[in-house]
């Protein structure tokens, strides 16, 4: 576990990043922890939070969220590592060993860096702190003043750091390193004279003068410019003695480089133990099996095999070179580790294609010799190149004469060269490994024969016919984190190139994917290209049409590497890959996928399976797949002409589905529109078991309904792209005040650009609700004016009756309660006339609680019956939520204070097994005012506290 505040306020673990929500919960976390084993009191915590005076109920929302926060560290097993969030009276503290807060660890590293006696270790331990940085400080949190100002102390310190380093390159005489660090941060921080002033000197210690000199003139014209200020004594200083030549004599002091040997000769580790990123490894390689404590093969005598088949004089290799620039993957090469410690084990590195897979198994074969004291084979099956595959009898013969077998002695056969390789290996400790390997059946006679054998073979493929028959430990290999990505920009390009744009940096690693494949062939195109930066390239990728051209060079590259997984694939897998280039999404069913595709559900699971298998789709849920951005980008080039269609198609789709979901969600309401011209009924539409199933889906897909109507509108479907948002107004309802409002925006433009009076109406009376629940009731009344009229302009009664409710509840807000109980009776006629028992029900319980508010209680009354006597409607828990609210609230206004209580009580209670938290919270509020039993109190806390969770 980890703490970190250097960078995203976030908390690692194992199995990834806790999900901390919200920016206060973030900001709350950030301010325990910049007092990590200190109690911090509520006022502090709430000056962390709020700028100006907190809000009522701020109290509680804090409570709301160390309560989560405590429930979060509990699933993460953090008392194991020695964390407790506890409160101490009106304060609260959260306790951990130093080692897990990056920041703790930070400060550290600098006090050892301190303490070195020679510059090679300092630079070393300052090296080290700086990779502890992966952004900003308190990068997530809310923007107080107090947290802006801790911010601003650990950005001192990271700089003073920074100059720190950069002396230390000095003493070393490695001044061009001493500049590469500066640049960066001088050029963020231009007005920072101590900075330019050991940047200039840098410069010109490495033969750079005019720079120096340059640096020193843009540095005195901006603080003239800025600050009215001339250059202080350091930099004035710095600028005298580069004219007088002075820095050239006192470069490094005279002193020797040190021992720093070549790069990586040293290994650096974080307090804790933990290998520090980007650092590597060094000395003697660590045996395969360290990861289990096992020793390594001790040495045997020479083998005196039986005639005619003469031992070896020496351990065969036929291991490839080892890869240049190898970078991270230590969980891999640890599960390896683990995985071959068993008894004839085989290991199975899967991955798509381009990920690093032969990489990995050529790092992890040649850390140890030893370990394998019989030798390495190693063999590339060519499972997907276009050079045709060794036959196993080719394979065979290569291993047994590497075993020293006679020619003459093969059998020519292929099983009986396979029975005599299983034999000679029998009492062998050998390390075999099959490379590219295109199905189970390929390496069938390719499995040696000893127990103290171990078989590593690598695959775009599952290869679940080999875990099955041969218990084959599958190594899942994926894409590189920015940060590994980054770092092997830097093992390619040079450290300096890479630390002089760090931002440039990470947005090619995101832009190639993390792909290691794209990665190097982006750093090879940088490399022949020195006059190119690092964001001139990110600008030329960041052209989707051109990206996987630019990512390629001679006869390497993306789409080729793609290009032989894909050939190996049926036709039908390959057109729904073609197809789902084309999905607006970032998740996808085989729904989706049939829609996409024009087939049906079943078929297109079938051919994701294909997909997965081969690596192209990644199952990221229980029937929810995603596409890596590389691969949708060739799979779009598979086919095209047939974009309109695929969009169409899944449009569509959500449309049919987005319907059934709201139908499930919210029987007995009028549908929202008729459907779109020209509309494609899919082959089959998701059957919704019950509320909860359609509200689940509607909220998993909440992103990608977003990103369809996006779509749909930049390609000119507007009458799509509003029905899509509009479909998912029981999720609005359910979820009022959770940021809607852009989205609605979008369905708002799609109506008006249509000119259908018939959508912008249907659109406004959402929109405007939103509005107001989220307290921008005058821009709320200016969006629901014209929405009646609209309605009525083209016959549409309901909608002009839900226009008409709408609006008098912001005009209700607004304090005109006579105008807008005007306005609900109007959308009362209108509901009868049609009839349309729920329209009239939602008239109803909003007219009652303007009767109410009014001071006519036996109204309000009257009015609940009335609409509880158009039920039952057993599905809409939330209009029955508030119109029990309502009759209770009625009750005890009347003196039923008992039957009051009982009402709201009942209400509470079935809002919160709803999980509808703010109809608990308006029960419950109404009883805290006539009955403060502690269980009411607890009860109301809890759903604030839920709410805070969900802003």
């Amino acid at each position: 576990m980890e703490f970190r505040l250097l960078g995203t306020v976030c908390v690692d673990t194992l199995t990834g990043p806790l999900p901390l929500g919200p920016v206060k919960r973030r900001s709350l976390l950030a301010a325990l922890l910049l007092r990590a084993n200190t109690p911090v009191s509520m006022p502090r915590l709430m000056d962390c939070l709020w700028d100006d005076s907190p809000p009522l109920h701020a109290r509680t929302v804090i409570q709301g969220h160390v309560s989560r926060l405590r429930a979060l560290l509990v699933e993460a097993d953090a008392e194991a590592y020695g964390v407790e969030l506890a409160t101490l009276g009106d304060a609260y503290v959260l306790r951990a060993p130093e080692t897990l807060l990056d920041s703790q660890r930070f400060e550290e590293l600098l006090m050892l860096a301190r303490e070195q006696r020679s510059a090679a270790d300092t630079v070393l331990m300052l090296k080290e702190a700086l990779s502890l940085w992966q952004g900003p400080a308190l990068t997530g949190t809310y923007a107080s003043a107090p947290l802006q100002a801790a911010a601003h102390a650990l950005e001192e310190s990271r700089l003073t750091t920074v100059e720190q380093l950069a002396r230390a390159y000095a003493v070393l005489g490695e001044h061009h390193r001493a500049a590469a660090v500066l640049r960066a941060e001088a050029d963020a921080h231009p007005m920072r004279e101590s900075l330019a002033a050991a940047l200039m000197t840098a410069l010109y210690r490495s033969g750079r003068q005019s720079e120096a000199l340059d640096r020193f003139h843009r540095t005195r014209r901006l603080l003239a410019d800025e600050l009215g200020i001339d250059p202080g004594r350091e930099l004035a200083d710095a600028y005298a003695q580069i004219l007088r030549g002075e820095p050239e004599s006192v470069a490094g002091d005279g002193a020797a480089p040190g021992p720093l040997g070549e790069p990586g000769a040293s290994a650096s580790t974080r307090p804790g133990g933990r290998p520090s990123a980007g650092t590597a490894a060094t000395g003697t390689a660590a045996p395969p099996f360290a990861a289990e404590a096992v020793p390594a093969t001790p040495p045997r005598p020479p083998r005196v095999l039986p005639s005619p088949h003469p031992a070896t004089p020496h351990p065969t290799d036929l291991l490839p070179r080892a890869p240049r620039g190898f970078h991270g993957r230590g969980a891999e090469l640890n599960a390896l580790s683990r995985a071959a410690a068993g008894e004839a084990p085989v290991c199975l590195v899967t991955g798509p294609a381009g990920v690093g897979k032969t990489a990995l198994a050529l790092h992890w074969a040649r850390r140890s010799p030893a370990a394998f004291p019989d030798g390495r084979l190693f063999a590339d099956l060519r499972g997907f190149s276009e050079t045709g595959e060794p036959t196993p009898l080719e394979v065979l013969r290569e291993f047994l004469l590497a075993l020293g077998v006679a020619p003459r002695r093969i059998p020519e056969s292929v099983a009986g060269a396979a029975a005599l390789f299983r034999s000679l290996t029998d009492r062998l400790s050998l390390l075999v490994v099959l490379d590219n390997v295109r199905d189970s059946a390929q390496v069938g006679h390719l499995l040696p024969g000893g127990t103290d054998c171990v078989t590593l073979i690598t695959s775009r493929h599952r290869l679940e016919g080999l875990i099955a028959s041969d218990a084959a430990v599958p190594v899942p290999l994926d894409v590189f984190e920015p940060v590994d990505g980054t770092a092997l920009l830097a093992g390619v390009l040079g450290e300096e190139r890479v630390v002089a744009e760090p931002v440039a940096a990470r947005r090619l690693a995101e832009l190639c994917g993390g792909l290691p494949l794209a990665l190097r062939v982006t750093a090879a195109r940088l490399a022949g290209r020195p006059q190119w930066t690092l964001a001139d390239m990110a600008d030329e990728l960041a052209d989707e049409r051109s990206r996987l051209t630019y990512l390629a060079v001679e006869d390497t590259g993306v789409s080729a590497a793609l290009r032989l997984t894909v050939q190996q694939l049926p036709p039908d897998a390959v057109h729904h890959l073609a197809r789902l280039g084309h999905h607006p999404g970032g998740h996808f069913d085989p729904y989706t996928a049939a829609a996409l595709a024009g087939t049906d559900p079943v078929v297109a699971a079938a051919a994701l399976e294909r997909l997965a298998a081969a690596h192209l789709v990644t199952e990221a849920g229980p029937g929810r797949w995603i596409l890596h951005d590389l691969v949708r980008l060739y799979a779009r080039e598979l086919d095209p002409g047939a974009g309109t269609a695929a969009l169409t198609g899944v449009l569509d789709h959500y449309i049919a589905t987005a319907l059934a979901a709201a139908d499930t969600a919210e029987p007995g309401g009028e549908p929202c529109f008729v459907l779109p011209d020209g509309f494609q009924r899919p082959a089959a539409v998701r059957d919704f078991t019950d509320r909860d199933a359609a509200m689940a889906w509607l909220a998993a897909e909440r992103e990608d309904l977003a990103l369809a109507a996006a779509a749909a509108r930049a390609a000119g479907l507007e009458d799509r792209a509003w029905r899509i948002i509009l479909l998912q107004w029981p999720h609005v309802v359910w979820r009022a005040r959770d940021g809607w409002t852009p989205m609605l925006e979008l369905a708002l433009a799609a109506a008006a650009a249509r000119r259908d009076p018939y959508a912008e109406s249907r659109v406004r009376n959402l929109l405007g609700w939103v509005l107001s629940e989220e307290g921008r009731t005058a821009e709320a009344v200016a969006l629901l004016e014209p929405s009646p009229g609209l309605a009525r302009q083209v016959g549409d009664r309901l909608g002009e009756a839900t226009a008409l409710i709408n609006l008098a509840i912001v005009q209700a807000e607004q304090g005109g309660l006579d105008v807008a109980m005007e306005g609900c009776g109007q959308a009362l006629e209108l509901a009868r006339a049609e009839p349309d028992a729920h329209t009239e029900m939602l008239a109803l319980q909003h007219l009652a609680r303007m009767q109410l508010t009014a001071g006519r209680p036996q109204d309000a009354l009257d009015s609940t019956r009335a609409a509880f006597d158009l039920g039952p409607e057993h599905e809409e828990t939330g209009r029955r939520v508030l119109l029990t609210t309502v009759s209770g609230e009625a009750q005890i206004a009347l003196g039923a204070e008992d039957e009051g209580i009982r009402l709201l009580d009942l209400a509470a209670a079935e809002a919160e097994r709803a999980g509808y938290d703010e109809g608990a919270v308006r029960a419950l509020e109404a009883l805290l005012r006539v009955a403060s039993a502690p269980d009411y109190v607890r009860r109301y806390e809890e759903a604030v506290r839920r709410l805070a969770g969900e802003a």
